[in-house]
């Protein structure tokens, strides 16, 4: 290959192969002799041709006339397909009957296995159950890609499901809603289904709930977005509920499908305040809950993703200075300072939508993520000397280990939506402070109840969690924001 490229570009070493490849008529005409007839020169460029095929090189430095993706040779057309999508894959194996032949190789699924799925597992264990890397990838990985990623469980006491690939099978772990208090503590999970290959070549799904974990035969229905587990064992949901809520004895409801919708990670931006993404809190009585942290131009926006529908509005526009904690030691002064930062932020949002309601027509800005956040406040924070911080006298926290320094502070709104017995909605507004703390913790001082909210981002990294545009990102907030 090296000589049959270097005698196209003439270098010194493609000279010296010319010469070796000429024949005596040539070296002669090379010396002022008569030059060979084109009939003799073809005979002598097939003599090169074969020359530098012997020494490693291309039959010809020129292509022929007529190339065409046939013509390379089948080892170099295994590594062309190996490195191209499955989606291109399908496509090719239709075009000849030469290259669905060659879409046979398992070196070119496995490394599409290992590329997009991450599987790394060794050609001992196919063997063990008698299959080939291209029949794991038809039957087990491209019927069910679509349900890996981080999801949300479509019901009242909504909890968390992360589905991986784990080795030869793909699994979905259910995030446990800790009743501690402390934010620090790491996400516990549970295997709630599995997929995977038997002997028998074909994917099984198995649930695995129950009283004693005993895997069980079970269903899945994918649609856009979201997907339903079926199962035919109705008494295990109440095992799991019991296990979600740290063995307390709830009003459980025992249902024999479970239906989850799909979670997108936001997409971050160098002005963010801070890098955007998941955060754990003591929310409320029912313990640690888990809520997503976004930006959107001149807001930021706190939405919790397991528990009750609550979303927490970040006015980015309306900053309360510290003042070297100051302002904290007074309960009474705080209030005063957010109550008047709420009725100039009311004033504004009525002027807006007596304008051109375009972006305060519902009382929110929210902007797509992917534009850029207020930009000085993102630079401001990583420069911001941090101050002394102390809760004020009277305000209560289930977490007392809370940081004891805070580098800026914003007036927000508490947005608890809920939903009577009777299928009334009400929404209700509690304007409060958001404090940033650093990188990984903020928090919320729900000035009417004194009562104060810790977050700490969650540690844990989750994959297929990218939202495939602005709109879809948003539109699933909006969706989390609806739900009871």
């Amino acid at each position: 290959m090296e000589c049959a490229c270097l005698c196209g570009l003439g270098s010194s070493r493609g000279r010296q192969c010319r010469q070796e490849c000429q024949g005596p008529a040539e070296m002669a005409a090379a010396d002022g002799k008569p030059a060979l007839a084109p009939a003799e020169k073809h005979v002598e460029a097939d003599v090169a041709a074969r020359c530098c095929a012997e020494s490693g090189g291309i039959a010809s430095p020129m292509p022929p006339p007529h190339c065409s993706l046939q013509d390379l040779p089948v080892e170099m057309l295994v590594e062309i397909f190996a490195s191209l999508p499955s989606t291109d894959l399908a496509s090719l194996a239709q075009a000849c009957t030469k290259f669905h032949h060659i879409l046979h190789t398992d070196s070119i699924w496995r490394r599409r296995c290992r590329e997009e799925f991450g599987i790394r597992e060794n050609l001992q264990n196919l063997e063990m159950i008698s299959m080939s890397y291209q029949e794991v990838y038809a039957k087990l990985f491209h019927p069910y890609r679509h349900i890996l990623g981080l999801w949300q469980l479509d019901r009242a006491y909504r909890t968390l499901l992360n589905v991986v690939v784990d080795g030869l099978c793909i699994t979905g772990w259910m995030c446990k809603l800790s009743l501690d208090t402390h934010v620090d503590g790491p996400m516990h999970f549970k295997a709630s289904f599995r997929i995977r290959l038997t002997e028998r070549k074909s994917a099984t799904v198995e649930c695995m709930e129950g009283r004693l974990s005993r895997p069980h035969h079970g269903h899945i229905l994918i649609e856009k977005d979201r997907f339903t587990t079926l199962c035919k064992m109705t008494d295990h949901q109440a095992d799991s509920l019991a296990w979600l809520w740290g063995g307390q004895s709830w009003a459980l409801v025992k249902e024999d499908s479970l239906t989850y919708r799909r979670l997108y990670l936001p997409p971050s931006h160098p002005d963010d305040l801070i890098r955007p993404g998941l955060f754990r809190g003591n929310c409320d009585a029912f313990g640690l809950q888990i809520a997503m942290l976004s930006f959107h131009g001149k807001y930021a926006r706190v939405t919790r993703v397991t528990g009750t529908a609550k979303v927490l509005e970040i006015h980015l526009m309306h900053r309360i200075q510290l003042r070297d904690g100051e302002i904290f030691r007074n309960f009474n002064e705080l209030s005063r300072v957010v109550e008047e930062i709420g009725k100039q932020v009311i004033l504004e949002q009525q002027q807006q939508q007596q304008g051109d309601g375009t972006e305060e027509s519902e009382g929110h800005g929210w902007q797509s993520p992917a534009q850029p956040s207020v930009g000085e406040f993102g630079a401001a924070a990583a420069e911001e000397q941090p101050v002394p911080f102390v809760l004020p006298v009277g305000v209560r926290s289930r977490d007392q280990n809370y940081p004891r320094t805070c580098r800026m502070c914003f007036y927000g709104v508490d947005t608890v939506t809920d939903t009577l017995g009777s299928g009334f909605t009400f929404t209700c507004r509690l304007p409060g402070v958001f404090l940033l703390f650093d990188e990984n913790h903020f928090g919320f001082i729900w000035l009417k109840a004194k009562y104060f909210f810790l977050y700490r981002r969650v540690q844990n990294t989750f994959q297929n969690v990218e939202a495939p545009s602005p709109q879809a990102f948003l539109e699933m907030l909006k969706n989390i924001q609806s739900m009871p």
